[in-house]
Formats: structure tokens, sequence, C-alpha cells
């Protein structure tokens, strides 16, 4: 993907771009699931949509199915798309609510028009007169990675990317910068380069093993009471710092713990007050 947006948008600035892969490194065939965006990127690229499918087989995705999320024997789409219309100024799920409430209104599902198109295993291309329920939804794609993978290294190799076909067994580095000047491959060859672009995944070949850039843990851990309940968890990043705010009733109690979390609601409020203001 990378080779092939590259090639396609620096095509005109004389880029001379290399694409560095090995078939002696497995990768993962699955039918992969995507999402719209992989759509608009096929369009950036100028790819034709139906000879894109043919040869990655590929089928059209209007959502994605959670079994077993709420409790077993439960299951709901995530549409592409939206929940009926916004009626003056209020969103539609409030208007859904209170129908629902008083018995007036289907299940939710039935006011998004690709959840019922999935249902019925049917498709239909989105419009963009708005005038039209098919306004309301976008699509995406199942397809093969790897036939994806072919598709998109024979789209750049015609565009001009040079594919070296091997292992990359040595990086080496300004002696200064620490920059990296060069890659070794297992044939001997070296290949230098003014930008380097690492995509071997987790084994991070040039960003993690040669530059050791580690790895920044997102992750947040819930706050728990007595019985294991998430109650609230809340982080703020601050530079290269983050802060977790933990409210546990084993150290503190229930009034303590209630301040605490109004009092990082309402920090949380300043911030996004004073981000919206600059």
């Amino acid at each position: 993907m990378t080779a092939a947006a590259l090639s396609k948008l620096l095509r005109r600035n004389n880029v001379d771009i290399t694409l560095v892969e090995s078939e002696q490194i497995g990768t993962v065939g699955v039918g992969e699931a995507t999402l719209p965006h992989i759509r608009f990127f096929n369009q950036r690229l100028g790819i034709d949509e139906a000879d894109f499918m043919a040869k990655t087989c590929a089928t059209f995705k209007l959502g994605i199915e959670f079994r077993d999320w709420g409790r077993i024997g439960d299951s709901y789409i995530h549409p592409f798309g939206e929940f009926g219309r916004d009626l003056k100024g209020v969103d539609f799920h409030h208007y859904w609510v209170k129908m629902r409430r008083q018995f007036r209104a289907d299940r939710i599902d039935a006011y998004s028009a690709p959840v019922m198109i999935s249902e019925l295993g049917r498709f239909a291309f989105p419009t963009d007169d708005a005038r039209s329920v098919l306004s309301s939804f976008s699509y995406a794609y199942q397809f093969d990675a790897g036939l994806y993978a072919k598709y998109l290294r024979n789209f750049a190799e015609n565009l001009g990317v040079r594919r070296v076909e091997g292992k990359i067994v040595g990086v080496r580095q300004h002696g200064e910068t620490g920059f990296i000047t060069s890659i070794q491959m297992e044939n001997g060859d070296a290949l230098t380069a003014d930008l380097f672009i690492d995509c071997s995944g987790f084994r991070g070949v040039l960003i993690e093993q040669t530059l050791n850039a580690g790895y920044e843990d997102w992750s947040i851990s819930a706050a728990l009471v007595a019985g294991g309940r998430p109650v609230a968890s809340l982080y703020a990043r601050h530079g290269a710092q983050r802060r977790l705010a933990v409210a546990n009733s084993a150290a503190a109690p229930r009034r303590q713990r209630l301040c605490l979390l109004q009092r990082l609601y309402q920090r949380r409020r300043s911030r996004v007050r004073s981000a919206r203001q600059s």
C-alpha cells in the first residue's frame, strides 16, 4: 500500500522508489475485513473497482456484525452509516428512545438502511442525493489480503517502482546522527536511500531492531470498586507523560471517590474548552 501510494502521488517529483520484500517471509492469507477508508484509498490511486474486486475475490461490506458481545446469543450489526435522520438539531436516537419507551418504535436496526440491506442479503450503491435513504451509508470490502498485496505490487511496478526480492540482514547508520544510510541484503547488495519506511510489522526491522524506537502502551486500566465492576478511568496526555486517575473503593470512601471523579470531569471539560478556544 505504501509503495503504491507513493508511486502514484510522487510520480511527477522525480522520486525513485524501491520496494524490498521477500517471498520467504510468509504472510497471513486471510479474508481481510476493511472499513470504508479502503475504498477512498483505492479511489485516490485511481483503481478501477470492478477490476480490483475481480482480482482480489472481493465482496461488498455494509457493516460489522458482533456476536455474543452483550450476552451469549445476542448480536448486532455496526453499520457503515446512520440510524435515522436528525430533526431540528436533535439527534435521531433521542426521538427513538422516547418513542421506544412509549412502545411506538421498532428496534433501532429498523432505522438503518445498511443494516436492513445486510439482513436481506442485498446490496445497493450509495447515492449523493441527500433526499434519498441511499445517501445515509457507505461501504467497504471483504477480500483476500494476499491477492490485494499482489494487486498493489503490480500497480506500483507499472508506475515505475523497482521491486527487490530478498531478506534484509543488516542496517548501516550514520556515525554521528544515527540515521539509517543503507540496508544490507542477504545476497550482499547494499541499498541506499534518502528515506526508509519500515513496513515489516511487529518485527520492526528498522524502527525497532535498529532504531530502538520503543513501544508506547496506550492501554487503560479500568478503575474498580468492590465486586470488580468498572466505574471510571480517565487519562490525559501532558507532553510525554500520561496520568491515570483511578478511584477505588478500597482506598477511598465513597464521597472522596465522587469528589475525585467530579474534579477529573471538570478538568477534562476545562481542557476541551481551552482546546476549542485555541
